[in-house]
């Protein structure tokens, strides 16, 4: 549960902010989103591997110029 504390004469706007950033860093709704649809391991092993050589490509890039 999170709880958010909220001082006197503090604005609703700076609470209700405060409770958004404590909630996201929760990762509640990547979780959700990441569980709404089965994927296999061996897709997300595939996709993890060309992220990596799409970066090191970058990474080699910059090297260069």
């Amino acid at each position: 549960m999170i709880i958010v504390p909220v001082k006197e004469g503090e604005n609703i706007d700076r609470a209700l902010k405060r409770f958004k950033r404590k909630f996201e860093k929760t990762g509640v709704v990547k979780e959700l989103r990441r569980r709404q649809a089965f994927e296999k391991p061996s897709i997300t092993n595939r996709q993890q591997r060309l992220h990596a050589i799409y970066v090191q490509r970058l990474q080699s890039q910059q090297e260069n110029n």
